[in-house]
């Protein structure tokens, strides 16, 4: 590449995480970073444990000491696994996509449905989906004994595993039975879900919320891999649904009715929405809160008769400090009032500007705030039934299915993912949802209903792994989920006309797949000259110019479901994403016209294959072509 042109070239892989949580600690205790020699004697970068205790001024656990901790064999290896960087890709398929309003082909839509392995998925969404994910809900492998789960090979090379294992599916996943005769039997599972969950993690955003559907066999060992995630002091509830109507008969031991929901807040903590409550008002007095002097503006108490400056005993012990002038149903005069109270002075201007005010009901120790609609509610009940919450059993699940068609066994009903997204605060705004073990698709039914219902706007991102499905009228479960889809969304927006110019009923489907790159691609010191020269091209000859594109958008972080548009200059094909904040060209033999004119609608991102110019003059005047029309793009190149 020619060193005038400022173009970087891309990785076209996910970022190493290990890397990153270095440079991290680098940045945090430069002089806490040595090196050592490994077993193989190659010099190798270190944490010196030493220097790093000294530096936090805590007792740093090493070795065998003993301390409190959670562990199982392989449990470094499946950190280590979360944090590699992958060169995998996701491939857009058009033809099994639907637009917001249910048409075939279209791509115009904010949801998104995922087919492949869900850890090479979350790598994938990683950098593009970092903190924007408002509430997450999975229903994973239970660890029956039947169940299948991924297998995630920690021991063995992939080739040792290929030659002795046949337990892949037509797709290359990775699918095992994982028995109970196994004696790995939690290690497997445990290994399975702890990258998958600290993925997860990254992708909420900071008020986000996890929701982890599990049963009796792996509940407790959940719990523990999301204290050590998401930290103890984040867990919520330990929720229990309702899962079926009458507990079974025929139970040799204990009758169970109850399936757990395990919910860990990503940061911050906050009030959850249970069901509405009668309270129209709440107190202003909080005991537990410091005394503070509080001023209230005129016209922003309701009171029934005029009060002389006093001090008020009792459990609250308020103090007027100014006489309270009743006129007109209202506070005449500005007053300053010394209490517990709840609010502080920003609050109490805030509220009042809102057009708000406070009443008292019988003295000053009686001063009450008006709930609005968003703190109607009192908090959730750790029991999800339908008679407390309407939320319905797995029968009623089945039926959803069946009045839609659909062959599907174990699914959750929809009542039960609404109820758990209508418990998380969203203040109007776009709320994302992630699944990635969709299964039949019950969450992308949920938020269409819920969307239909109050015209919020939700969307989804969800990850299947193309199972083969039991029924033979499915080739795997991820064609049970996107037909659930398609015909769930035709009749919810035919029951709901109200919303229906903005229910976006569509969904975009991705595959997992492997990278459009050649091997030579990320390994270029590994050839020599000769074997470069070979290679008239690193990019696979199968990969399209849109395939690329997708791949480029993932690793520029730009999300899966903005609109792309093509158009043609010279006989050449320019993809956009996000009208110009991202263009790029993959054909060979642009001209100066071509680069000129992507320069002039001054893009964000222009993103170019290497060696595409169509002379050694476009190649020398691309830079000034740049300088000249757009400065500021960020070239790149593949």
């Amino acid at each position: 590449m020619n060193e005038k042109i400022k173009c970087e070239k891309l990785k076209m892989m996910t970022k190493n995480l290990t890397n990153e949580k270095y440079d991290a600690l680098v940045s945090l205790f430069p002089n806490a970073i040595t090196e050592t020699i490994d077993e193989e004697g190659n010099v190798v970068r270190a944490i010196d444990a030493d220097i790093l205790e000294q530096e936090i001024s805590q007792k740093v656990v090493k070795g065998q000491e003993e301390r409190y901790q959670f562990t199982w064999p392989d449990k470094k290896k499946s950190v280590i696994l979360a944090n590699k960087p992958s060169t995998k890709t996701l491939k857009l398929d058009t033809k099994s996509s639907f637009g917001r309003n249910g048409e075939k082909g279209s791509i115009d839509t904010g949801n998104i449905y995922i087919e492949g392995d869900n850890l090479e998925a979350l790598k994938l969404l990683h950098e593009t989906y970092l903190g924007k994910i408002k509430m997450i809900y999975i229903d994973p492998p239970y660890n029956t004994g039947n169940d299948f789960v991924y297998k995630d090979n920690f021991t063995k090379s992939t080739d040792e595993y290929l030659k002795e294992s046949d337990q892949f599916d037509e797709e290359g996943n990775r699918l095992v039975q994982n028995l109970e005769s196994n004696g790995r039997f939690h290690t497997d599972w445990l290994n399975m879900m702890y990258p998958r969950l600290r993925l997860a993690k990254d992708l909420l955003t900071d008020d986000g919320v996890i929701f982890i559907s599990i049963d009796d066999n792996e509940q407790e060992n959940l719990k523990k891999i999301c204290d050590e995630i998401f930290g103890a002091s984040m867990f919520i509830a330990n929720f229990k649904w309702n899962r079926v109507k009458k507990a079974p008969s025929l139970s040799g031991s204990v009758r169970t009715k109850y399936e757990y929901i395990l919910s860990y807040y990503k940061k911050e903590r906050f009030k959850l929405f249970g069901k509405a409550s009668y309270n129209k008002q709440g107190p202003l007095w909080h005991l537990p809160n410091k005394n503070q002097v509080l001023i209230f503006p005129t016209k922003s108490i309701r009171v029934k008769q005029s009060f002389p400056k006093k001090y008020y005993g009792g459990t609250y012990k308020v103090e007027l400090l100014d006489d309270l002038i009743c006129e007109n149903g209202f506070n005449k005069n500005e007053v300053r009032i010394a209490a517990c109270s709840a609010w502080g002075q920003e609050k109490i201007y805030k509220y009042v500007k809102e057009g708000k005010t406070f009443e008292i009901k019988k003295d000053l120790t009686t001063v009450y705030t008006d709930l609005d609609s968003d703190n109607n509610f009192i908090a959730p009940s750790d029991i999800i039934n339908q008679e407390e919450c309407g939320v319905k059993c797995n029968t009623d699940a089945n039926d959803e299915l069946k009045n839609l068609g659909i062959p599907f066994d174990y699914s959750k009903p929809t009542g039960l993912i609404e109820y758990l997204v209508k418990m998380i605060p969203t203040n109007d705004k776009p709320m994302l949802v992630l699944d990635f073990f969709s299964g039949s698709a019950t969450t992308a039914h949920a938020i269409m209903k819920l969307n239909s219902e109050d015209g919020q706007i939700r969307n989804y991102i969800l990850v299947q792994l193309p199972e083969v499905s039991d029924n033979p009228s499915y080739k795997n479960i991820c064609e049970i989920g996107k037909k659930r889809i398609q015909e769930s969304g035709l009749k919810i927006k035919e029951s709901h006309p109200l919303f229906d110019k903005n229910l976006d009923i569509g969904f975009r489907v991705f595959k997992v797949d492997e990278s459009n790159m050649k091997d030579v691609y990320y390994l270029p010191e590994e050839l020599k000259q000769a074997q470069l020269d070979f290679f008239e091209s690193n990019i696979k000859d199968n990969a399209t110019n849109e395939d690329l594109f997708i791949q480029v958008m993932l690793e520029l972080g730009i999300p899966l479901s903005e609109k792309i548009t093509k158009e043609e200059i010279d006989g050449k094909e320019i993809l956009f994403v996000n009208d110009n904040f991202l263009i790029a060209s993959f054909d060979t033999g642009l001209t100066e016209n071509v680069i000129t004119q992507i320069a002039k609608k001054t893009p964000e991102y222009a993103v170019f294959k290497d060696g595409s110019y169509a002379s050694d003059v476009v190649f020398a005047n691309f830079e000034q072509i740049f300088e000249t029309y757009s400065p500021n793009t960020k070239r790149k190149i593949i």
